[in-house]
């Protein structure tokens, strides 16, 4: 029941810029099969409410789709693809953003013996699971609240505080709540991470990175692989091709140029490697994009 209902309050209220009146709260509408487009994932939960969803995070491919959810506890370069849409039945996801400071509250909050032992090793960034009637029923409720203005801003923070605490007590609550810890092994890859991503174009020693993130060399190389199912240095390579196709979407003749600013002093391997990420070499997809209006914006993992 509570499917169907989640499928009726999307449909009502898919925009075309995924927003919604929720703040942190998004809603995907899709008619028919995408080509795969990366994208970073964004600390989020996704809901599959109707119609599937292929998401690849370096070699590791997850799939889900309706009653499934996926959650995201790094913001991950990823390439993702609905596979199941149409216009008569467009597939349909629930996101809802994470943010770490209200995980790391409502673990200040639980009782002794109310969080279970978390398993040993650091998660992977990105999980799949079926989701229980509980966590379904306050996605609802939540998503209700769209139509009762009046009592959203009083509710809101209230579901999503359940919901939040469905995720950190289920099947996947080992990754949702090293998002709060500040000393967690996803913590410490979570900060290395965002290093890269800050300075993408630089060229850095992974001994650096690892200090960096307060880990030794070797434990840093086997939990940022854990996470991120990639190398530090392929997760760079990541980061800058999706920084240069965002560039060329503006600046769609000035490919050399590009490639220097993302970090490629070599403009034959930019284009190699951007052609094996994105199927068509730079001033090829730069046409493309111009054609289309652009790269595609983020959308909910």
């Amino acid at each position: 029941m509570d499917l169907d209902e989640l499928r009726t309050l999307l449909a009502r209220h898919a925009r075309p810029d995924w927003t919604t009146a929720v703040d942190g709260v998004l809603i995907s509408k899709v008619d028919r099969p995408d080509p795969p487009e990366p994208s970073m994932s964004g600390t989020v939960l996704a809901v599959i409410a109707q119609g599937a969803k292929h998401l690849a995070l370096g070699d590791r491919v997850y799939t889900y789709g309706a009653g499934q959810y996926l959650v995201a506890s790094v913001d991950l370069p990823v390439t993702g693809q609905f596979t199941q849409a149409d216009p008569e039945r467009p597939a349909l996801g629930f996101g809802l953003t994470l943010e770490p400071s209200a995980v790391a509250e409502l673990l200040l909050q639980a009782g002794p013996g109310d969080i279970s032992r978390a398993p040993a090793g650091v998660p992977s960034g990105i999980a799949v699971s079926d989701a229980p009637a509980a966590l379904l029923d306050a996605v609802v409720r939540l998503l209700r609240l769209l139509d009762q203005p009046r009592d959203r801003a009083v509710l809101a923070p209230l579901i999503k505080r359940e919901i939040l605490w469905r995720l950190i007590t289920g099947e996947q609550g080992a990754a949702v709540r090293q998002l709060g810890l500040a000393d967690s092994g996803l913590s410490h890859v979570s900060r290395a991470v965002r290093w890269i991503r800050e300075h993408y174009a630089e060229p850095f020693r992974v001994e650096d990175v690892a200090r960096l993130s307060g880990m030794s060399v070797s434990a840093f190389h086997r939990n940022f692989q854990a996470v991120t199912a990639m190398s530090p240095i392929r997760f760079q390579k990541q980061i800058r091709l999706q920084e240069a196709r965002l560039l060329l979407a503006t600046h769609p003749g000035d490919v050399t140029g590009v490639g220097r600013r993302v970090g490629y002093d070599n403009a034959s391997q930019f284009s190699r490697e951007y052609r094996r990420q994105f199927g068509a070499p730079p001033s090829t997809d730069a046409t493309r994009l111009r054609r289309t209006g652009g790269a595609p914006a983020g959308v909910p993992a």
